[in-house]
């Protein structure tokens, strides 16, 4: 405990001081835009032999040589160091956070998009176009990057980074259960009432838990990202919106409704979201027949139930699992009047407004988000990138992640990245949380908008 309390302050202290010399130093998009030797340095939180592995080995192997090469034969001597370290994220978080109040940061730095708004609001990173020029609007590439990937990378209607890629939410449903169940094949929920419909029809199927819908402190940040926030977009609401958190509003208590006809109903198991293991446990129960629905990422369809690699084997996947677009509400009640909605998350790359070499780190970052360069980081692997481009032609054998890529990234949003989130996010946990306990959506709501006013304060908060 005093451990993560202190890299707290260690965090909180470079903000601070980052932010002040942020105020104080005006960015040079010009300097050393001839330099002929050129010194670059890639921050991320990946290394051989560790945390992933491979996109330390992309940098190593195909970025360094691959780059270093094409400037040469500019007659550009380009040394390129990867700083690569192999920790769990609050770490890293820490140690890019005092890179950034030194002058030993990394020129190109990844970061996770949560983090972005932070950042930016202690002068830590600055937006594209201030440290390297105008030019970064005429990239080529952003007219790859859909718009909501592309605020990934983006705070307060500026650019900051370039998405690295990302992913959707959506419901996955077991074909063979809906068959027992007399449902389609080709489900598409128009509203959560179908939703629920479908829930009640599976729950007459004996031993199968009809909805996993995550819930509770247990599951963590995955009852916020796959229960909450969806069903919060579908009410037309975001967590953060006018400078304040949403506090116990009538759309969270739509929301928190829906939990309580999940849990209170039967439709769920309050039971498996209080376990310690209780979401790797619901994989399982999927993978055995045993889950009819359940609300996840595509990471679900591609390392966990993949016949070959995944956690949870499911021999039969291709044929046996369905997936749908989480809907609205109602139909047009999501946010900007949509039908469906979802959440996604994913890392951007920055690049150090404190960096001797703006535009060569430009140069590079465009490169690294290039056709080619997304390409070689794949490698074998089918993975959402953030380029359509690309995704047109890796994803083109599978239609799960063709869907994603296709319609659901369109309508995703992002959850907002600024240093309250996390509280906001607990105290979101613990409404679901106070639902599969017993309580009723209405007490869970009362509790919620009091907790999020003892974390972020009143004036942050609306509703109540």
């Amino acid at each position: 405990m005093r451990g993560k309390v202190a890299l707290a302050a260690a965090v909180a202290g470079a903000l601070v001081l980052s932010g002040c010399l942020g105020q104080q130093e005006e960015a040079d998009s010009g300097r050393n835009a001839d330099a002929k030797d050129v010194t670059l340095t890639i921050t991320s939180n990946s290394v051989e032999g560790g945390k992933n592995e491979l996109g330390a080995k992309w940098v190593n192997d195909w970025v360094i040589p691959e780059f270093t090469k094409r400037q040469k034969d500019k007659g550009v001597n380009v040394t390129i160091r990867h700083d690569g370290v192999g920790v769990d994220d609050a770490d890293y978080k820490a140690k890019v956070a005092l890179d950034f109040g030194t002058d030993i940061g990394g020129d190109i730095v990844e970061i996770d998009g949560i983090w972005l708004g932070e950042f930016a609001q202690g002068g830590q990173v600055r937006p594209l176009e201030d440290v390297v020029g105008e030019e970064v609007d005429g990239w080529d590439g952003w007219e790859q990057i859909p718009d909501a990937v592309e605020a990934l990378g983006e705070f307060e209607g500026r650019r900051y980074g370039v998405p690295l890629g990302t992913d959707g939410r959506v419901i996955f449903f077991n074909k063979k259960l809906f068959a027992q169940a007399g449902l389609p094949a080709d489900w598409q929920p128009t509203s959560w009432e179908e939703i629920i419909s479908a829930a009640r029809k599976l729950k007459a199927l004996p031993g199968v838990i009809p909805l996993q819908l995550n819930a509770g402190t247990a599951m963590s940040e995955a009852t916020t990202m796959q229960g909450v926030l969806p069903l919060l977009a579908g009410t037309g609401s975001e967590i953060w919106a006018d400078g304040k958190w949403q506090g116990g509003t009538e759309d969270v208590r739509a929301v928190l409704d829906v939990y309580e006809q999940v849990y209170r109903g039967g439709l769920g198991d309050p039971v498996l979201q209080q376990e310690a293991k209780g979401r790797d446990r619901s994989f399982e129960l999927f993978a055995q027949n045993k889950v009819g629905m359940l609300l996840e990422s595509d990471y679900f369809w591609r390392s966990v139930v993949d016949p070959t690699t995944g956690v949870a084997k499911m021999a039969d996947r291709d044929t046996a699992v369905g997936w749908a677009k989480i809907p609205a509400m109602t139909s047009g009640s999501g946010v900007d009047g949509q039908d469906f909605v979802s959440m996604s998350g994913g890392s951007i790359r920055v690049i150090n407004p404190k960096t001797e070499f703006p535009q060569q780190a430009w140069e590079l970052l465009e490169f690294m988000n290039s056709a080619e360069a997304t390409k070689a980081r794949l490698g074998d692997t089918a993975q959402i990138t953030q380029r359509e481009d690309v995704n047109a032609e890796v994803l083109a054998g599978d239609p799960m992640l063709s869907f994603i890529a296709e319609e659901v990234l369109p309508l995703t949003r992002f959850r907002p990245g600024l240093a309250d989130y996390p509280k906001v996010s607990t105290a979101l946990q613990q409404a679901t949380a106070d639902i599969v306990a017993g309580s009723s959506a209405a007490e869970a709501t009362a509790g919620y908008q009091e907790a999020l006013v003892k974390a972020v304060g009143e004036d942050q908060v609306s509703g109540g």
